[in-house]
């Protein structure tokens, strides 16, 4: 296993070659760029369409790959939090280990903790105390004040903002520019859509539109 308190490099491959895949690849590729220890080895992807393609320079392998590349460790790059959680759980059984990354051009407080698994995109800001979980998206230009904390397999999306000593629950999807008050808490399970102002906090399974931010309905 390499070590990158050595300055041994790991090699890392990423799971789905979508959109966020790439979108992971590329956060890799900037890091390693950047001088971090970290290699973008290729793209897992049973799409058959995919097959033999290239992107960002990288392969697409099918999923048995994961059997014989070598590798220290696994990102699963998919939006969908649902399949990204089936994945990321699948995965832990088996041993890999799933990596942490962060595009150079994010700032993460020296005070903020990162789960594993977890994606901070370009332009996201984690501010001090603020506890994210495991297999989170923090999409680009998103901002998480200080002590907020973000459960598992969450989704915050571009150009969201969140108040300080927010609270979001597991396997929730905060909505492209939505914004949370101070203090808000924000269930599991829930959807808050593009461009809501969460003024209140949000039940488990809700999904909430609007501004102010009002209960469309249950998941």
């Amino acid at each position: 296993m390499a070590d990158p308190a050595r300055g041994e490099v790991v090699r890392i491959l990423i799971i789905g070659a979508g959109g966020h895949g790439q979108v992971a690849a590329e956060a890799l590729l900037a890091a390693s760029a950047a001088g971090a220890p970290v290699q973008a080895v290729g793209f897992l992807d049973d799409d058959p369409a995919l097959a033999g393609q290239t992107r960002l320079g990288l392969p697409v392998l099918g999923m048995a790959a994961l059997a014989s590349i070598a590798h220290e460790g696994v990102i699963v790059g998919i939006g969908d939090n649902g399949v990204r959680r089936r994945f990321f759980d699948a995965l832990c059984a088996q041993g890999e280990q799933l990596i942490a990354c962060c595009h150079p051009r994010a700032y993460v407080a020296g005070g903020a903790t990162l789960g594993r698994g977890t994606l901070v995109c370009a332009g996201a800001v984690v501010g001090t105390g603020a506890r994210v979980g495991a297999n989170v998206i923090l999409n680009t230009g998103c901002s998480v004040d200080h002590h907020s904390v973000i459960g598992d397999h969450a989704h915050i999306a571009p150009g969201v903002r969140l108040g300080g000593e927010v609270r979001v629950g597991a396997g929730t999807l905060v909505g492209i520019g939505a914004v949370v008050l101070p203090g808000r808490a924000i269930g599991a399970g829930c959807a808050v859509g593009a461009g809501a102002l969460v003024t209140r906090d949000v039940p488990d399974g809700a999904v909430v539109r609007g501004s102010p931010a009002r209960i469309a309905r249950r998941r």
